[in-house]
């Protein structure tokens, strides 16, 4: 099987990109709830979809917040070429959006974004004999592993940030439950006002932080 549903969207993963999951589901659904139910609603609203993998979470917003335009970003070829099969399959126009290649901001300088939806990889390498096997088989490791304790790339992204985030926007972002202390401990010293949230399991799965 190489297309899957997240939200109300179609999404193939036929180039063995990271297969969505039923935990990241939820949290983006209550995120863009939380955004289209605003009191103060941000015209021409501008996000950001970092460490993509298929682009579900970036094409989920694009259709359902109207007139929402949404950034693409990862490191991976096969991941760029995957969004662009996506947003064709789920008819997205192509003033809407744009896909950039790149490691983490570093193509992004000068942008800024209203929201920030971020699923870095985070699985923790000394971990790694808890990992099911069909998903070492099935998922590209490069989407997988965050290093020896899985912090890597969220450390990473929280020390850059806030340059790409307006005033009053918002970061939403997913993590292993075992990673809130640490996770914590970042916001903290970063100066983030912030707040973890269960997913549909009853763990920790994913937070909401602002300047």
């Amino acid at each position: 099987m190489t297309k899957v549903k997240f939200f109300n969207c179609k999404i193939d993963i036929s180039k063995k990109v990271f297969e969505p999951r039923v935990e990241t589901e939820f949290w983006v659904r209550k995120a863009i709830h939380e955004i289209e139910n605003c009191k103060s609603k941000i015209a021409n609203l501008k996000a950001l979809d970092i460490f993509s993998g298929s682009g579900c979470i970036g094409i989920s917003i694009l259709k359902n917040i109207k007139g929402s335009k949404v950034n693409f970003a990862d490191i991976s070829k096969d991941s760029v070429d995957q969004i662009k099969i996506n947003l064709r399959l789920n008819r997205i126009g192509k003033e809407r959006y744009k896909i950039y290649q790149t490691n983490l901001f570093q193509r992004l300088k000068n942008k800024k974004y209203d929201f920030i939806f971020a699923n870095p990889p985070y699985v923790a390498e000394n971990r790694i004999s808890e990992v099911q096997e069909e998903v070492l088989k099935k998922d590209p490791k490069i989407a997988l592993f965050g290093g020896e304790d899985g912090m890597d790339y969220i450390k990473k992204f929280f020390g850059q940030v806030k340059i790409n985030l307006n005033q009053k926007g918002k970061v939403f972002l997913e993590f292993d439950p075992l990673q809130k202390e640490k996770i914590k401990e970042i916001l903290e010293k970063e100066k983030f006002k912030f707040n973890f949230k269960k997913d549909q399991f009853g763990k920790y799965r994913w937070l909401e932080a602002k300047i």
